[in-house]
């Protein structure tokens, strides 16, 4: 049996050089939805090819339509036949925004000493998710360089385009079937249970983005001369979001429940026991809406949404500008639940604002394609692995929850390739993911590796054999 204390030790004797590397892999500004951040996304491929090639793994970048795959495998030949695991991360992060509400630098990540103790670094995919993708990295770095071999038979894929929505992602697996193939696929791009307690996560909602544009018969006009009879786009769109929500937080648009299931008694049992802990969470709710009927945890993990994730039009500059004007832009998100298909919702969606159009505007549309909604096994060997891996290093139960959020990955390697998949991920809410001063702190970091090299153990003792 492997020497797991010493493959820990090597883990904590050279975790300072691992967070060093970690922090230059953040330095990186792979932005993957921006033309301006193509260099970085291939800065950052070529960065994790050279890494998994100095840990043992043949790796490769691949080209897709959008950007590029890397991909990792260990030797073949071995003579013991042994599960294959698949480990999952996306190198790619969000745009930064406005650098004006940025305390610390985006893409000059250091380690900083807070008043609470904890040592964070800052800086865009600190959180989402470079630090995640790095725990699985580094595991497999320590147990390679103390057992002279890898826990089993490993394949490493890291996705360039997750934040712009894995529009290449489907094409790939197709074409890469036989690589993927695996017995279980771990998924590293979750949420801790709470920053003591960690989690697996066995329900994903399905996504759709949509960007909706109101015209008015005219380009801007003087608001002055017409402002009390023309036209006003951001008037009309701002209508048409509000109606979305009826005042029972329910959402108005023809057949967006159609096929929703109730959430199961037993279930709700048992999400209502962790509600008590909901207040643990970094977020401070106040003034947000839940739909009547629900818990917080029920109407996060179980119920359809729609969000409004920005809103523009008319004067955005810094004086005034009496315009009225001719056009008004909103981008939305859709959060989906099982049942519900990405297509039928944004036809929904469509219908809906075109019904509320005024005489003589017009409405532009942008958005194809989304991901549906994901549930996972609660009870298979490898889910019984990872939650006492786990439990054997927080020292404290694995919580399995579900989450709001959407891995299009998951339904890819589950439904397309009918491969098990385990997700687990070391994220705060409170970690600022997508916004100004994303961070992540040392202290997960160190565990969420320690974390790997447990749930290897348990593999091994469990189902290797």
């Amino acid at each position: 049996m492997p020497n797991v204390e010493n493959v820990l030790r090597d883990i904590d004797d050279n975790f300072e050089v691992s967070v060093r590397k970690l922090l230059e892999l953040i330095s990186i500004p792979s932005v993957s939805n921006e033309i301006p951040g193509e260099p970085g996304i291939l800065r950052a491929a070529h960065w994790l090819k050279s890494e998994l090639s100095a840990i043992g793994l043949s790796a490769e970048i691949i080209q897709t339509n959008g950007h590029p795959v890397v991909l990792a495998s260990s030797p073949a030949g071995s003579m013991i036949e042994r599960p294959r695991l698949l480990f999952y991360g996306h190198y790619d992060v969000q745009p930064v925004g406005d650098l004006k509400q940025w305390k610390h630098s985006p893409f000059e990540p250091c380690v900083i000493e807070e008043e609470d103790g904890a040592h964070r670094f800052y800086g865009r995919g600190a959180s989402d998710s470079k630090s995640q993708l790095w725990t699985f990295i580094e595991a497999l770095r320590a147990w390679k360089s103390i057992e002279c071999s890898f826990p089993a038979d490993i394949v490493v894929m890291l996705e360039g385009e997750e934040e712009s929505g894995s529009a290449s992602l489907p094409a790939f697996i197709e074409a890469h079937r036989h690589d993927l193939q695996c017995d279980v696929a771990f998924i590293c791009d979750a949420e801790m249970w709470s920053p003591t307690q960690p989690a697996i996560t066995t329900r994903l909602k399905g996504l759709v983005h949509e960007r909706v544009t109101i015209l008015a018969p005219n380009p801007d006009l003087h608001s002055g001369h017409y402002g009390a009879v023309a036209a006003n786009p951001i008037r009309i769109l701002s209508n048409i979001l509000t109606d979305i929500h009826d005042k029972a937080g329910r959402v108005r648009i023809e057949g967006f429940y159609d096929g929703v299931r109730e959430i199961p008694d037993n279930l709700r049992q048992r999400w209502r026991g962790l509600e008590q802990d909901a207040d643990q969470f970094e977020v401070n709710l106040s003034g947000g809406i839940t739909e009547e009927g629900y818990t917080r945890l029920e109407a996060m993990w179980a119920r359809p949404t729609v969000d409004m994730n920005g809103i523009t039009g008319g004067n955005q500059g810094p004086g005034g500008r009496s315009v009225l004007p001719g056009s008004a832009t909103a981008r939305l998100s859709f959060r989906l639940v099982d049942a519900q298909e990405p297509g039928k919702i944004r036809a929904g969606f469509r219908a809906y604002v075109e019904s509320k159009l005024p005489k003589g505007c017009t409405v532009e549309f942008e958005g194809d394609g989304g991901s549906p909604a994901v549930v996972l096994s609660h009870d298979s060997p490898f889910v019984a692995a990872a939650a006492h891996g786990l439990a054997r290093e927080w020292e404290t139960p694995a919580i399995l929850r579900g989450t709001g959020g959407a891995i299009p990955l998951v339904h890819q390697l589950s439904e397309v390739l009918g491969v098990e998949c385990v997700v687990i991920g070391f994220i705060l809410p409170g970690d600022a993911i997508h916004a100004p001063d994303e961070h992540y702190d040392t202290r997960r970091l160190r565990k969420g590796v320690r974390s790997w090299v447990r749930i290897f153990e348990e593999i091994q003792l469990r189902i290797a054999g």
